[in-house]
């Protein structure tokens, strides 16, 4: 550090250096600023001007630095942390007009991705999730915390497959932020897909501070519940201390809003991998990333910030246990039957605030008056709404009114202590409502009418003294003075103290006067600071009520999505599901719900579905592009995914039996970035659902192979659907779309497997998709009618019929020779007549004609001819 270097330079650098990782938000008065290598970085990224300290010092020398106003700082903020960075707060520890020589300084907060708390850089209807990851050669666990909510979860795994369970976890809750440990940090493969599958920052947060010797005191410390059920989980406790010892670190406050730990098995949820949340559109559609055209978007009708970030957390976690899902229906129907009630509860729950995040800002210390005034709005609301919910003939919804505290006392205090529009800062003074505090109002009466009080000191002063021309006045010398013209020097009292002589006059000074004086000039900062005192005594007793409001947030949240999924159910026509753990899925007229709620001037034309683990375990389905056969698979695993979530289903009748997973193969997209192709990506998604699936699983998979050529796709989808029907391997229900039609020939000769195609009416040479399932296997492909509809130009629509013509008459491709004498298809490939003649060849080289019965023979024989 140079010689010449400023006491403050010298402090600003200090505390970068503890904090190398951090841009330095460095209190100067009314600005942050920043220096050096943070000011020539932020200046770049927020587009700020650069600016420098040159204390006489040639331009190369000078500091460079930038700085926003301190009361718009959030704004800046928000987008470096949108950008990945950290920040460090330095703050003023006291006041600089009252401080000796250079003013103390300190790290009050280090904002993160994962930690942000103030409202202006969070999304309302989203949870903000940071987590940790503890890793070992055993096992794995991760914790998830918002800690604008102050809900915490822990999971834990062990076994070969414990990397998948996690990536899924991680793609689940998708956390902004993630601290790992030794183990965790140094798996690429992990690394890789949080910072580029999810985008999420990452911190390695070493091994000493996930020791179980210090996470195990750390969460005894931190947690009234939830403690029993990671008793003996001994890397969930780790991962649970491994966050809350960053959190510790970088918040430096009150965590106490923190207080219930959630620790879940694999067993409570439907597992989904990042792969069926993105096929299927949960939350955001493929091509947009938008929320409409979601499932999200049909579903979420929620009234209050809570509702919607738990009916996301909802649809991102389907239950597995019929109990607790027939309890959400049971609330969905009760307010599905009451459409009155059902209204009236959504009229009162417009009126509720976010209660979630106003406690955790009033308990970090950061809330205003404002978020006061808003808690106890919001808090006012639940009676009415205990009120609605009582005649409800629903277990789930009597539960949650009992949960529903209104804390009336705490309402009683904020209301006669805030004003009901109270100023942005609490800094100021001029919230505390009148009548609250005797001081306060002597004090802003003082502000109001100090004139009158030097009025009433006159008027007193020249009755009890007889001086007619006495007058008390004001300077910015003296301050209050009394003055008294020389033909009444007699009269004047031994208590007044001359002060000044002037020609005709003498002014004086008494005690009353001076203190007067005092109470005017200094009312304003004293009605300031005690003003700021009371609201940190009404916000810490606000504060001390944390539980009982985080439980009534967490109650109202939930009224409000089950009221949302009624609402949806009523609008729509949904039927309630039965959900049981028979293994069977049976729809009747089901609908897809984004397709039907997109559709303006059609009808959506419903369709049957039947599977169970017996007959009925793979249906493959066939038909021509653009006939609707995704859209049937999709409908079908939304349907699940509905039911399991305690929400009504588009459908006439449903009957739901549990499903562990969902797995969807549905479309192909090469992954450049990642080096693989459009093959590579396919075959590694079936690599992954093969691996993971169970009997208890629904498996969606479109075109399977058709990124290779066509022997060796058929053969793959063949032998991909032979294993998902065989009982023995896996015989997991599979809705299986294919364009290879050979593989119809499947039904009958595996158990289970059953042909259905999507109907299509033909017309010369129009097509019209008829949009129904129904059984059997598909007669043609209609290829060149889709192209048609898609907009081909007619004269190669002309051309390709011509081609197909020709081909059908000879019964096979026009095939040029090959120099050595030999045919090719003219792209290296297998024709399908190639492939036939192929397998009918090898198959009569493996059998032994000596030993066939008649009966072989013919069976054989029938084999071959479908083969050609």
């Amino acid at each position: 550090m140079p010689a010449d270097t400023t006491p403050m330079m010298r402090q600003y650098i200090q505390m970068k250096e503890a904090h190398p990782d951090c841009i330095l938000f460095f209190r100067l008065g009314d600005f942050y600023e920043m220096f050096n290598e943070d000011a020539r970085l932020v200046s770049r990224e927020l587009e700020l001007t650069l600016t420098s300290r040159d204390r006489g010092k040639p331009e190369e020398e000078r500091t460079p630095m930038c700085g926003v106003p301190y009361h718009s700082a959030d704004a800046y903020i928000a987008r470096l942390i949108a950008r990945g960075y950290k920040v460090a707060i330095c703050e003023q520890m006291e006041d600089p007009a009252t401080a000796k020589g250079l003013v103390d300084r300190d790290i009050i907060r280090i904002i993160t991705p994962g930690t942000v708390i103030a409202s202006s850089m969070l999304e309302e209807g989203r949870n903000n999730f940071i987590c940790s990851i503890y890793r070992d050669s055993a096992g794995a666990a991760a914790a998830f915390c918002d800690i604008s909510t102050g809900e915490m979860t822990v999971t834990a795994f062990s076994g070969p497959e414990t990397m998948d369970h996690l990536r899924n976890e991680l793609g689940r809750y998708a956390p902004r932020e993630a601290v790992l440990s030794d183990g965790a940090y140094s798996d690429g493969d992990l690394l890789e897909f949080l910072t580029q599958r999810l985008e999420c920052r990452c911190e390695n947060g070493g091994e000493a501070r996930f020791r179980p010797d210090v996470a195990g005191p750390a969460c005894k410390k931190q947690f009234q519940t939830g403690l029993d059920a990671v008793e003996g989980q001994v890397r969930a406790v780790q991962a649970v201390g491994g966050l809350l010892s960053y959190l510790y670190e970088t918040q430096k406050t009150d965590l106490s809003h923190i207080s219930a730990l959630n620790y879940y098995t694999a067993g409570q949820f439907m597992e989904l991998d990042l792969t069926a949340r993105r096929n299927l559109e949960l939350t955001e559609t493929l091509r947009t990333k938008e929320k409409k055209g979601s499932l999200l978007w049909v579903l979420d009708r929620t009234r209050t910030a809570m509702g919607r970030r738990l009916i996301r957390g909802w649809l991102e976690r389907p239950l597995l246990s019929p109990v607790q899902i027939g309890k959400r229906l049971g609330a969905v129907e009760a307010l599905v039957n009451d459409p009155i009630a059902r209204e009236e509860i959504i009229l009162c729950l417009r009126e509720i605030t976010d209660l979630e995040r106003l406690i955790g800002r009033i308990v970090y210390g950061t809330a205003g008056g404002r978020d006061l005034v808003a808690l106890a709005a919001g808090l006012g609301k639940l009676p009415a709404l205990r009120e609605l919910l009582a005649p409800l003939p629903s277990p789930l919804l009597q539960s949650l009114r009992e949960e529903l505290d209104d804390l009336a006392e705490l309402r009683d205090l904020i209301g006669r202590g805030i004003d009901d529009d109270p100023p942005f800062s609490v800094r100021e003074g001029g919230f505390i409502r009148p009548g609250y505090d005797a001081e306060v109002d002597r004090l802003r009466d003082i502000m109001v009418n100090g004139k009158d009080m030097v009025a009433a000191i006159e008027t007193r002063e020249k009755e009890r003294t007889g001086i007619k021309s006495l007058k008390v006045g004001f300077n910015k010398v003296f301050g209050y003075y009394i003055e008294v013209s020389k033909s009444y020097y007699d009269q004047v009292p031994d208590t007044y103290i001359r002060k000044q002589t002037l020609v005709n006059c003498e002014r004086y000074i008494t005690q009353e006067l001076k203190d007067m004086e005092h109470t005017i000039l200094s009312a304003q900062d004293r009605i300031t600071a005690l003003e700021y005192e009371l609201f940190c005594a009404i916000r810490e007793k606000a504060a001390g009520q944390v539980g009982a409001v985080q439980r009534s947030a967490a109650a109202a949240a939930q009224v409000d999505v089950l009221t949302s999924f009624a609402a949806v159910a009523a609008d729509g026509g949904y039927c309630r599901p039965e959900v049981d753990l028979s293994g069977t899925v049976e729809i009747r007229e089901g609908r897809h719900p984004v397709v039907e709620k997109m559709l303006k001037n059609s009808l959506f034309v419903p369709n049957d579905t039947y599977m169970d683990g017996g007959e009925h375990t793979v249906a493959i389905i066939t038909g021509p592009n653009m006939a609707g056969k995704s859209t049937y698979m999709r409908q079908v695993a939304l349907i699940v995914l509905m039911a399991q979530m305690g929400s009504f289903v588009p459908a006439r009748y449903a009957r739901i039996g549990v499903v562990d997973r969902v797995f969807t193969r549905i479309g192909a997209s090469d992954d450049l970035s990642a080096g693989q192709s459009t093959f590579m990506v396919e075959m590694t998604e079936v690599a992954e659902l093969l691996k993971n699936a169970t009997s208890r699983s629904l498996l969606i998979l479109d075109e399977i192979g058709r990124g290779t050529s066509t022997y060796d796709g058929m053969s793959i989808a063949r032998a991909v659907l032979e294993y998902c029907a065989d009982k023995k391997r896996l015989g997991a229900k599979t809705l299986f779309a294919t364009h290879y039609h050979e593989i119809t020939v499947l039904e009958g000769q595996i158990p289970g497997v059953r042909n259905y195609n999507i109907a299509a009416k033909k017309k010369k040479d129009d097509i019209l998709f008829l949009r129904k399932i129904v059984p059997g296997g598909a007669d043609q492909s209609y290829g060149i009618e889709v192209a048609k509809l898609a907009g081909v130009p007619e004269r190669v629509i002309r051309r390709a019929r011509a081609i197909l013509e020709e081909l059908e008459r000879s019964g096979a491709p026009d095939r040029a020779q090959t120099p050595e004498g030999g045919t090719d298809g003219g792209n290296g490939q297998l024709s399908m007549l190639d492939l036939g003649a192929a397998e009918a060849a090898d198959r009569l080289r493996r059998t032994d004609l000596n030993t066939l019965t008649p009966i072989e023979a013919m069976n054989l024989l029938y084999e071959l001819k479908q083969k050609l």
